[in-house]
């Protein structure tokens, strides 16, 4: 009986590790075929991992076929049904060696090509948008905290926006906006790539360090195209002088990029606004602080700080102007629109003029206590404009003009000035929300939900982004694709709320809604603004009548009723207050008196300076009326509102959002009403 052959002459028997080449070989070349090709196709990004994962897991199991099955002349024969002297490796070998060239020719084409070709092709790319670049233009990246103590960010984060900022006012020079670089890395590798991202010719890095009341601030000026450095420098300060060193290295980068500073940039430059370290402090904390977001934990502790910084340095102009800009944007969104924070507010600005009334950024805080707090969009319009001219770096001042030209009925005029935002700010998510709902406001969906997944990109899962979309599709009357979006229910009361109710109220499906919205009610305190707990009881009451359940409806509107009546006594101009009462008094069955009250309202408080009709108003005032079954009154309203562009708490109606709102369930037997859901929305 022979004896049976050793592993290394059956391995010379058989094709298998000519099998285990192919399949290698195969495997290179796919995956750089996925790779180059897959951005064509929208192919995500885990493509290539996971197929090269599943080809390892796959690769003991090829090679266990190659052992029981070998490749003939006559076919794929099992190994069992060759002669074991009969070696057929020399016979089938050369043509698996052909098929081995091949894929392995395929696949060093494919890594050349894209080596030389995809690669150079992108470099050319990059290369060519930063030629188009302005060679005078700037990004400044995030500062890097080199302190012990990592609670320091706030300082190292402050430096490098107050350095910005006073980039920004340098009028020859581009300077992106602090949001766009947030997301860098303070030293990343790939400059030229964050430079085209951001459009800019030249890059600013930096760190800071602090030591108790002494500070280390090291900067350098980097070209991005060709990644070399154009100046650096360190700065050792104490904490009383920081302020030069943002005006020092300012005035260098403008000196070395070739922009004039002349008689007023030249100022606002060079301004030491305080000398007092613990003003400093304060003030870049609540810089930091009110940059961060808008919520209960960082504007609350920002207005605080803000508060230290001129309590330590009344004559602190730069910060009694940030408190003045923030107070007017707590009143406007109605975050804390009481006595006391208007009083604040006008003392705020006061000082900040007293101060330094012609410095930018006393400009900027009366404009937006213009547009904001007084509503004096007129005069509030030219004054951004003339800041913008001065400024025509800072994109919040574009944010507040288009805010205010939307509001004085140019829409057109609001959109462009927010495309002149995204330029100086092109990454910001927050302009493209701000997009997304002038859009909707339009009636325009399909940019609404294009700007909207732009969004999405920047800010990925951002609860706000997929709200704005809920809205676009609440308009639209498309209830699967709004659920979908609006698929996490809000876990602390907010005016946002109200969206949940009126998607569960058009779905017709008001109970888990019910039990959902009286949990946030129960579990609201006394930091929860009266406006939207009084909008919170109203939404409540709705959804129980439509549940059939009048009695607690009543109870819930009676409740509301209890909060705004102070609140509007208190707050005459509250347009948010006297609405949740006027819907308070309709649903307890006191439509007379609401409807008088709504037009004494109208009668004693005109429209503001300079601004076109409330559509919002109007169309508060078309629900109402069809509520109470005024039919003729509530069509006429409605015809007019289809017609125009406008906004607020909800998207602009629609036919399809006619079709399904409870409100106006009322005019559904109207031919008026019915002629109305079949006329397109003007676009």
């Amino acid at each position: 009986m022979s004896a049976r052959p050793s592993f290394f002459v059956e391995l010379q028997r058989r094709n298998v590790l000519r099998a285990g080449v192919l399949y290698a070989g195969a495997v290179w070349a796919l995956a750089q075929g996925i790779a180059q090709l897959g951005p064509f196709f929208a192919a995500p990004e885990w493509t290539v991992r996971w197929f090269v994962i599943a080809a390892i897991i796959g690769f003991p199991f090829w090679i266990a076929f190659a052992w029981v099955y070998e490749f003939t002349p006559q076919g794929l024969k099992r190994e069992s049904e060759i002669a074991p002297d009969d070696s057929v490796a020399h016979s089938t070998g050369r043509k698996l060696d052909k098929w081995i060239i091949a894929v392995l020719v395929i696949a060093v084409v494919l890594l050349l090509t894209n080596t030389f070709v995809w690669r150079k092709g992108a470099g050319l790319a990059n290369d060519s948008a930063l030629a188009s670049a302005p060679a005078k233009s700037i990004a400044v990246l995030p500062f890097e905290n080199l302190s012990a103590n990592k609670d320091n960010a706030y300082f190292a984060a402050g430096m490098q926006d107050e350095i910005l900022t006073r980039l920004s006012k340098i009028g020859t020079l581009r300077v992106i906006s602090r949001t766009s670089t947030l997301p860098f890395a303070s030293h990343p590798e790939n400059l030229p790539e964050i430079a085209t991202k951001l459009g800019v010719a030249n890059i600013l890095e930096g760190s800071v360090q602090r030591i108790g009341n002494k500070v280390r601030i090291n900067v350098q000026l980097i070209q991005a195209k060709g990644d070399s450095d154009l100046w650096s420098d360190t700065y050792d300060r104490t904490l009383d002088d920081v302020f030069t060193v943002q005006g020092e290295v300012a005035g260098a980068i403008a000196n070395h990029l070739g922009a004039a500073l002349n008689g007023a940039s030249k100022r606002e430059v060079a301004a030491v606004p305080t000398r007092n370290g613990a003003a400093l402090d304060a003030y870049l904390r609540g810089v930091a602080l009110s940059q961060r977001g808008f919520s209960d934990a960082d504007i609350v502790p920002a207005v605080h700080a803000l508060q230290d910084a001129v309590k330590a340095d009344p004559d602190f102009a730069l910060a009694w102007a940030t408190l003045a800009r923030l107070d007017s944007l707590m009143i406007y969104i109605r975050w804390d629109a009481t006595p006391e924070r208007r009083a604040e507010c006008l003392h705020a600005l006061e000082m900040a003029e007293r101060l330094q009334p012609d410095a930018l950024d006393t400009q900027s805080a009366r404009a937006v206590y213009l547009a904001f707090v007084q509503v004096d969009l007129g005069e509030a319009r030219k004054r951004l404009e003339d800041l913008h001219a001065r400024w025509p770096n800072d994109a919040g001042t574009l944010r507040v003009l288009s805010d205010t030209v939307r509001r004085l009925g140019n829409w057109k005029q609001a959109d462009d000035f927010l495309q002149q935002a995204l330029g100086l700010d092109p990454l910001n998510a927050g302009i493209y929300r701000d997009i997304t709902v002038n859009a909707t406001n339009e009636r325009r969906f399909e940019v609404a939900l294009t700007a909207a997944g732009r969004a999405l990109e920047l800010a990925p899962g951002d609860e706000e982004t997929r709200q704005l979309q809920g809205d676009v599709y609440l308009a639209q009357g498309d209830l699967v694709r709004a659920s979908q979006v609006l698929d996490t229910l809000p876990a602390t009361l907010s005016d946002q709320c109200h969206q949940y109710v009126v998607l569960a109220r058009m779905q017709r499906r008001p109970g888990p809604t019910i039990t959902w919205l009286r949990g946030l009610l129960q579990r609201a305190d006394a930091a929860t603004p009266p406006v939207e707990v009084g909008f919170g009881y109203v939404d409540l009451g709705d959804l129980q009548q439509l549940n059939g359940d009048h009695a607690a409806a009543v109870a819930s509107y009676q409740r509301a009723r209890e909060l705004m009546q102070p609140l509007v006594e208190r707050e005459p101009d509250n347009n948010w207050a006297f609405g949740v009462l006027t819907y308070a008094r309709v649903g307890m069955g006191d439509g007379t008196s609401a409807l008088a009250a709504m037009q004494q309202r109208q009668a004693t408080q005109p429209e503001s300076a300079g601004a076109t009709n409330d559509d919002l108003v109007r169309e508060f005032r078309a629900r109402v009326l069809a509520r109470l079954g005024h039919k003729p009154e509530a069509i006429a309203e409605i015809r007019y509102l289809l017609g125009v562009p406008y906004g607020g708490l909800m998207p602009p109606l629609t036919p399809a959002f006619l079709r399904l709102d409870p409100d106006f369930d009322r005019l559904r037997d109207d031919p008026g009403f019915q002629a109305l859901l079949k006329e397109p929305p003007s676009p």
